[in-house]
């Protein structure tokens, strides 16, 4: 049973397209596989963006925290009902109303992270 020349050759350029087709197919589902694990969106860049979300959600509340603080001192020193202790602190602060005998502990600021 011998093929003539022309259909063995034939069959010879038909598995070689197969072979290039399935060699593509294979390289393009490679490429789609590893940027899902290590693409801008994959499985790497998730693990970095839920670090970074916590690092942030951690400085948001430090910042929510001093916000308040200031809040606080904003209506301390609210013209129509000021606060006594706090107008005094910032009368001697500011104007350097001080006995030789006292010391003023001034409210440490938070240090930024």
């Amino acid at each position: 049973m011998n093929l003539p020349r022309q259909a063995i050759a034939k069959q010879h350029r038909a598995a070689r397209r197969e072979r290039l087709t399935q060699g593509l197919a294979l390289a393009a589902l490679l490429l789609m596989g590893g940027l899902a694990i290590a693409g801008p969106s994959g499985v790497f860049a998730w693990s970095d963006a839920s670090k970074a979300l916590a690092q942030r959600e951690a400085r948001i509340a430090q910042l929510q925290e001093q916000r308040e603080d200031l809040r606080q001192r904003v209506d301390a020193l609210d013209p129509d009902n000021a606060d006594p202790d706090m107008v005094v602190e910032m009368m001697r602060r500011n104007l350097n109303v001080v006995h030789p005998d006292e010391v003023i502990l001034p409210k440490p600021q938070p240090q930024p992270r």
